[in-house]
């Protein structure tokens, strides 16, 4: 709000409060727009409604999110609305009291993230979806028409149709059904022998189209019986819950049951998975169980797409939305169940602008309609395992996989005695053919996209590295190029060596691409299909490729990190990880928890069919205790572990965590701004239960051309994290920090480089 040492109080007028896209973080009064009246209904001003306003030179969508009787400004100080753009509001309370504590919580402007709630095209000022039903009426009677259609048999046939209707009309979908084409109506039209009327209509709620399933559920086993009746016996209530199930222990089916319990109350279902990659399969699956309108909300959708389909919701039309991150948002007046897939996905962190947790404002919200929700993953979270067993969540774990399927046989190859082709051990080779002869399939997982992660001379040492980040570049072959994966900056392939001019320049290492070139080699008989952000960046490539691998036949599944993600492919019974090790030596203390979730993940592909499932990991270390503990398929007992260590050195989930970052074209300029916020931060925040890390450089310090410096703020209270953040914010949104220094806070970061 803006302050002022006097409120001027007002009988007459009324003051509306606007939330506005920028970083300030408070509202601004706005006086009503000119031809509001007070006793005038049709002009109420309603909370959530999206306001045309003047902000400085620049003309905004805003959200007007209250009103009042008086203001600190005067009134003639203040501009009116320019116009009031909705007559119903697009943020319900629901939504817009999730906003307002998402705004409080991730200190973050509440303007920017109301804006966030809404689709583009709503952002733009563009008008919600208006849904006509088109009628098709009979200008004059059949026998004055006759005559002059006696060659047109089509357009006879149609105003025969139209004439021995009531009314002498019929709809456009009547028609349609009817075998109508659109060009016989056009001519008939243009004749001046029928004509269309638009008249809006209200879509229906999916309760009035309820048949519910129409594909027989599957019955279930004792683990997932269990389940679903904690689930029912308290569906009207707050109810969060860990599904902790192995891969392949059928939570899907207990998600689509739990539905089922959901729809047959006349409630709405919101389904949260992690990555748009999985949309195709999860729609397919439920599209086939339930008939009721289930829709799909990401950023693969066109703007009028996901306008659409969010209107839906909004309307009720849609009984089950399935969406990713920013679908959290979505306003769902019936809400009944949440369900999080894949929880401890990281995707469910925004990075940047306003950093939340999609997972985390998934539980708020739950809490707030007082529902329940299910938080399901074959490898949870540090943050939700504690969670769980300590009491604070229901823990309900499946443990043996859905029909006959067996968990897969586990083994470490340990690659200092064995010999390598392109990184492959050379004992794989024989396994992977029997296994292709055997008509089945196989993965190869490699999390490194690209032909190879780096071009070395081989003369002098020296590495092509980015001009604008502390990175290699990695070489790509198709197209062939050099291209660095955080800048997105690309260079020809080089012939010379940039410091001694040699000509000996080599890749070293390698990605999916080489890897792919080998094993065509290898095997020429059969497809390598490879699946990384390259291989699917068109639209619906993912779709095609998925549906390739499912008609069963033999090949080789060559990927990263996106065959980890909950795909289910019953024809593969053999999944080799290579360059294992990569994650047990990371700078991130979450970075042994992320590689034992990608490598049980992975594995999990594996044997989910009615054939057993083979594991074979390459490493260079056997002896680590993380591969020791996850080749026995126990990842409770890695977890323990690593609960146990996070608890000794006050880690997440013990302790709470604030970054706050700062970058510059000049690294000075960052360590100067975080060393003064310290210096505040240690001044007016003396409790013994606060600790201060750094300032230090990131561990990529420079990236897209600017240096990067980071403030660890960290407690076990969250209260006092809180506090300290709101003291912090107060000194940098007054201090006048050059615009060439860029600042952010992250309440519990996920990404620490």
């Amino acid at each position: 709000m803006i302050t002022s040492s006097q409120a001027h109080t007002s009988s007459t007028n009324v003051f509306v409060q606007v939330a506005i896209p920028s970083p300030l973080r408070r509202l601004f009064d706005y006086l009503p727009p000119k031809n509001y009246s007070s006793e005038n209904t049709s002009t109420t001003i309603k909370s959530g409604t999206r306001a045309l306003v003047s902000f400085g030179r620049r003309q905004l969508i805003g959200i007007i999110v209250s009103t009042s009787n008086n203001s600190p400004v005067s009134a003639d100080k203040l501009k009116p609305i320019m116009k009031i753009l909705d007559e119903e509001p697009v943020i319900p309370e629901e939504v817009m009291q999730l906003c307002q504590w998402v705004s409080s919580y991730y200190h973050y402007s509440l303007g920017e993230t109301l804006i966030q709630a809404i689709p583009k095209t709503l952002r733009q000022g563009k008008p919600l979806p208006v849904y006509t039903t088109t009628t098709w009426s009979l200008l004059q009677p059949l026998s004055e028409n006759q005559q002059q259609l006696k060659r047109a048999h089509k357009q006879l046939a149609t105003v025969q149709l139209l004439n021995s209707s009531e009314n002498l009309s019929l709809s456009a979908e009547n028609l349609k059904n009817a075998g109508v084409g659109k060009s016989t109506l056009k001519a008939l039209s243009e004749k001046g022998l029928i004509v269309a009327h638009e008249t809006k209509t209200k879509q229906k709620k999916f309760t009035d189209q309820l048949t519910i399933e129409t594909e027989q559920a599957f019955t279930l086993n004792h683990e997932q019986q269990i389940a679903l009746n904690t689930l029912s016996e308290q569906f009207h209530h707050y109810n969060p819950m860990v599904l902790d199930g192995i891969t392949g222990s059928g939570k899907t089916e207990v998600y689509l049951q739990a539905i089922t319990t959901a729809l047959k109350e006349n409630k709405q279902s919101l389904v949260l998975i992690p990555e748009i990659g999985l949309t195709p399969q999860t729609l397919g699956r439920f599209k086939k169980r339930f008939n009721t309108p289930v829709i799909c909300l990401h950023s693969g959708l066109s703007d009028s797409e996901r306008l659409s389909g969010w209107h839906q919701a909004l309307n009720e039309t849609a009984g089950i939305i399935i969406t990713t991150r920013s679908g959290v948002f979505t306003p769902l007046p019936n809400l009944g169940l949440i369900i999080v897939d894949e929880e401890h996905d990281n995707s469910y962190k925004q990075q940047d602008t306003l950093r939340y947790n999609a997972r985390d404002l998934a539980i708020y919200r739950a809490k707030q309609v007082n529902c329940p929700i299910i938080l399901g993953s074959a490898t949870p979270s540090l943050e939700t395992f504690h969670n769980a067993t300590s009491g604070r969540f229901k823990h309900l774990t499946l443990r043996q996989r859905a029909g006959q399927a067996r968990p897969p046989q586990m083994e470490l190859l340990d690659m200092r005695r064995e010999n390598q082709k392109n990184g492959l051990a050379l004992t794989l080779i024989s396994r992977i053919a029997n296994q292709l002869t055997d008509g089945n399939q196989v993965i190869v997982f490699l999390n490194r996209r690209g032909y190879a992660p780096s071009v070395i001379c081989h003369d002098c040492g020296t590495v092509v590295d980015c001009h604008h980040c502390d990175a290699h570049m990695t070489i790509h072959r198709r197209p062939p190029r050099m291209h660095c994966h955080h800048c997105d900056f690309q260079i020809p392939i080089p012939n010379l060596c940039q410091s001694c001019k040699s000509t000996n320049i080599q890749p070293a290492g390698q990605g999916t691409e080489k890897s792919e070139q080998s094993l065509t080699q290898l095997f020429p008989n059969y497809p390598v299909i490879r699946i990384d952000r390259d291989s699917t960046r068109k639209k619906n490539s993912l779709d095609s490729i998925l549906n390739t691998i499912n008609t069963g036949k033999p090949c080789i599944l060559l990927g990263t990190q996106m065959l980890a993600k909950g795909h289910h492919f019953p024809g593969v019974t053999l999944v080799i990880i290579l360059n294992a090790d990569a994650g047990l030596f990371s700078s991130d203390f979450r970075g042994l928890e992320r590689t034992g979730q990608l490598i049980m993940q992975v594995s999990g592909r594996a044997g989910r069919g009615n054939k057993e499932g083979q594991v074979v990991i390459q490493t260079y270390n056997p002896q680590h205790t993380i591969l020791q503990t996850l080749i026995t398929n126990n990842y409770t007992q890695l977890l323990e572990t690593l609960l146990t260590e996070r608890k000794a050195l006050k880690l997440p989930p013990f302790e709470h965590l604030a970054m706050v970052r700062a970058e510059s074209a000049n690294s000075k300029d960052c360590e100067r701004l975080l060393q003064a916020a310290r210096h505040l931060i240690e001044l007016y925040t003396p409790s013994s239960d606060f600790q201060i890390l750094g300032p230090i450089p990131a561990p990529m310090e420079r990236k897209q051309g600017r240096f990067r410096w980071q403030l660890l703020s960290k407690s076990s209270q969250r209260s006092t994290l809180h506090k300290t953040i709101n003291i912090l914010l107060q000194y940098l949104e007054n201090k006048k920090i050059p615009r060439h220094i860029r600042w952010s806070i992250d309440v519990d970061p996920q990404d620490m480089s």
